[in-house]
């Protein structure tokens, strides 16, 4: 399972249910994570770890989401006309 660690307050937002997507910048590093979970591929369904930081002791929280191509919405962090991997959160599964 992929786990992506994330600041604070978009975790919580997540965790609440608030914050419906989650947004990576297309480079070599996600292409590379997104197509290895996948089977190849740069968009599809995907359970994720999501972690508030980079400790492994933190809590994290597991996520159902359909990755896609797009743009993302500036109240949930990404910059306005900026194309990202966007993580649409479908459900949260587990929270640890």
């Amino acid at each position: 399972m992929l786990t992506l660690p994330t600041k604070k307050k978009w975790f919580d937002m997540i965790k609440s249910g608030e914050k419906k997507e989650e947004y990576r910048e297309i480079k070599p590093y996600y292409d590379s994570r997104f197509k290895y979970y996948l089977g190849g591929w740069e968009i599809g369904l995907l359970d994720i770890k999501f972690r508030n930081g980079y400790s492994k002791n933190n809590p994290s929280i597991k996520c159902k989401v359909d990755i896609s191509k797009g743009y993302g919405k500036p109240e949930w962090g990404a910059e306005p006309g900026k194309l990202y991997y966007v993580l649409k959160i479908l459900s949260v599964e587990e929270v640890k």
